[in-house]
Order: C-alpha cells, then structure tokens, then sequence
C-alpha cells in the first residue's frame, strides 16, 4: 500500500481486536478502559488515509460508514528507517483542505468505537520503511506508538511492513527461533505493546503474498534468492496466540504457487482461494525441514483493492464472493480442493482503502458488507 495510485511492490518478480485504551490527565493508558463490543464474526476491515490524500481525496473520519468493522489509519511512519520512533500526523491542510481538526478527529474515533468498531494505527506502508536493527530502536518503536496509541485512544495496531522492512540474515533458517534482528526486535516489541494492554490490544497484520505464502519455495536468501522472502512468517508465528486479524495483501503480486503444486495468478477468485488457504492449512516452508502451522479460521481474512484505480489485482465484486463462500462453506471452488477445510468463522475481507471506496461511490462496500453479513 502506498501514497500513489499502484501499491507496494508491483516491481517484485515473485516466482515462485480487544477494548479500546482510553487515557488519564497525565496521557497514559487508563488500566480499566471501557467495554467495547467485540468485532463481528465476519467483518470489513479497511485503510484510511488519515495522513495524506493519494489522489482519491480526503475523508474525514466522521463521514466513514458504519458499515467498516476496522478503520486502520494510513500511516504511522518512522523519523528514519533505523530510528524505531514512529510519527503519525493528520495530513496537511494544504494537501487536504477538508481535513478535521485534531479534537474532531478524536471525537470521531470516539464515536466510532461507541459503535463496536476498531480503530488501528497502521504502521509502514511503501513508504515506511521501518528495521529495527537495535534494542533501543526496539524500545523507542514500543515508546512511540504506545504514546499514538494513548493520545488517539486507539484500539491497537496494524502492522504494513513493506519493501525492505523485514529480511532474514544469511543462515536464519528456522521460523520458530529466528536470529535477525529486524525480526527479532519487532516480536519483541509487539509483545510489550500486547503486555502494556493486555486483552485491550487488537493487532492484525497485512503482508504481501512475497513475505509469506512465497515462503513455501523461497525462505530468505537460501540459494542465492532475497533474502526478504517469506520474512514475515518467524513475527505471525511468534504472536499467533494474540493476533487478532491476517489479512495478506492479495494484490501486486507474481504468480505464486499453491499447496496443490499449481502457480496462480492474482485477479480472480482462484488466487483468493489457493493463497488463504495456505494460511488455513499451513505449509511446508522451503529449505527449513518444518512447516509452518495454519491459523485459526476467525484469524484469517485476506485483502483485494477497492477498484481498479488502487492497485493491480482489482477482482471483480462477483470473485470475491466466490472465494469467500469458497473458503466458508467449501462449494464453488473451481475444482480447487481446501487443505484447510471450509472455514465458516473466516474472519473477513480487507481493502486498500476507504478512501478508493468512497471515490467510485461505495462500490466495494455495497457489494460486500450485506455478503459478509449473509456468510453462515
């Protein structure tokens, strides 16, 4: 996901929920934050550009539909790739002039989540390289956006690293003990964020298909290949116990091969189907000797554009429902055969972004939300 119309990392040859936290006079977390609803069985999650407008516009947090379960803000992003001290701004007026002010926004995250909907700071993007190379790039990654967190009253964070955020250090081989540092001090920091909040912290994540199914061929640079290949599998498997939400970025991707030995190519309802239900089943990581153990199904979404304008990979409204009811029930799958088995708690669809939405006037929306809602 990025700032401009195609997202992350098109270039890239593949071949092969919790309580919201509210705060004291003095800005820290309140220990008793009030209830909030949990997040329906199956839900719409998407981005919003909360920090810039992307040539889709700005859109005030107010004027998001009811209908969005998640709100991630795009983006938090660190003062430099190595710093670990993330900033997140509301974009500049001069770039958005309809932008809200601060205490506006704030009252509308409020809102929302009087709604029973979560609101996410989201971290990286194209844009954000973030490596935590050091402890206390590690700590100041922790500090920073506890204090977001406090400030916006947020109900967690998503976790966009894109580019070259997370790699694997030559000899890193093994996902369940992973040894470079870039991994490492993030586990670690999302496990103080998940101690610092406790049941109250929703985390999900959005990785490109390069940094996690492609790891059932290429595992970092085994072989002389990059060394970014399947990087994320060691952090979701690491924080499986606490993570709320998967939602791999089916989009901006080469073709990818499948459980069933088969490449398939993003776009239609097939890559949908093959690519979460890696995720569902789990799979035989390469050059590691082990597999990497699926997901539970209400862990699991996966993400699409909003439209055709927001990033390669646009499925039509009538494959995605394809996949969905797919992965769901176990019908109409194109004589592809589930590993995982039907998912019928299968989280939900994600979208780059409310903003693309709201563009082509709630195409995406309107054509999933009621889907959604009518999934056994």
């Amino acid at each position: 996901m990025k700032r401009t119309r195609v997202l992350s990392l098109a270039a890239i040859p593949v071949l092969a929920a919790g309580l919201a936290i509210t705060t004291t006079s003095a800005g820290h977390a309140d220990p008793n934050p009030p209830d909030r609803a949990e997040l329906p069985k199956h839900a719409l999650i998407g981005y919003l550009h909360s920090s810039f407008a992307n040539g889709s516009g700005y859109l005030p947090m107010s004027e998001v539909p009811d209908e969005w379960d998640i709100i991630n803000l795009a983006f938090g992003e660190p003062t430099s790739v190595t710093s670990g001290d993330i900033q997140f701004d509301l974009c500049p007026k001069e770039e958005c002039p309809n932008v809200e002010t601060e205490d506006e926004f704030k009252a509308a995250i409020k809102d929302k989540q009087a709604k029973g909907k979560k609101v996410l700071l989201s971290i990286g993007g194209q844009n954000g390289q973030v490596q935590l190379t050091t402890a206390a790039a590690r700590d100041k990654f922790v500090e920073s956006v506890g204090g977001i967190i406090d400030e916006y009253g947020l109900d967690g964070l998503d976790v966009d690293f894109e580019g070259h955020s997370l790699y694997l250090d030559s000899g890193d081989t093994d996902f369940e003990n992973p040894k470079t540092p870039v991994i490492v001090n993030l586990i670690d920091a999302l496990d103080a964020l998940k101690a610092r909040y406790g049941d109250a912290f929703t985390l999900t994540m959005a990785p490109e298909t390069f940094f996690v199914q492609v790891g059932h061929q290429f595992y970092g640079g085994a072989g002389g290949g990059d060394n970014r290949t399947g990087a994320y599998l060691p952090v979701i498997h690491a924080v499986r116990d606490y993570l709320t939400v998967l939602h791999v970025q089916d989009y901006n991707s080469g073709p990818v091969m499948g459980l069933d030995g088969q490449y398939h190519n993003m776009g239609n309802a097939d890559f949908h189907i093959a690519m979460t239900d890696m995720v569902k089943a789990g799979f035989p990581v390469a050059s590691t000797g082990k597999t990497f153990p699926g997901l539970r199904e209400d862990q699991i979404g996966f993400g699409v554009p909003a439209a055709t304008s927001a990033g390669n990979g646009h499925t039509s409204p009538e494959a995605v429902q394809q996949a969905l009811g797919c992965l769901a029930t176990g019908e109409d799958c194109g004589g592809y055969e589930l590993r995982g088995g039907p998912s019928p708690a299968i989280r939900g669809l994600m979208t780059w972004s409310i903003n693309w939405d709201n563009y082509y006037k709630w195409e995406f929306m309107n054509a999933h939300e009621p889907y959604l809602n009518g999934l056994p």
